[in-house]
């Protein structure tokens, strides 16, 4: 991993579409003036060959530009969802 790639940690919402995932980034900061901790959170479109399941957390890692809104691809599966049956 010695590429200056941005990579990102996050949770997948979203599987149903074909080799595509929607993947929730959260993050915490401080709010610059009143120094109140915020927190906020993106959603992205990912390329996935992992077959990720919703509520897996994942790394993604920035890439070329797969489609319209796909510019990121799922770099590793950290955790797996538990299966609730």
């Amino acid at each position: 991993m010695s590429n200056n790639r941005r990579r990102l940690t996050g949770r997948v919402v979203r599987s149903k579409m074909q080799n595509t995932v929607t993947v929730k980034v959260d993050r915490t900061f401080r709010h610059p003036l009143y120094q109140k901790v915020l927190r906020a959170s993106k959603k992205y479109l990912v390329h996935d060959e992992f077959g990720a399941q919703p509520g897996d957390r994942v790394r993604i890692v920035e890439s070329r530009p797969i489609s319209k809104r796909k510019r990121w691809v799922i770099e590793e599966v950290l955790m797996r969802a538990e299966l609730a049956e």
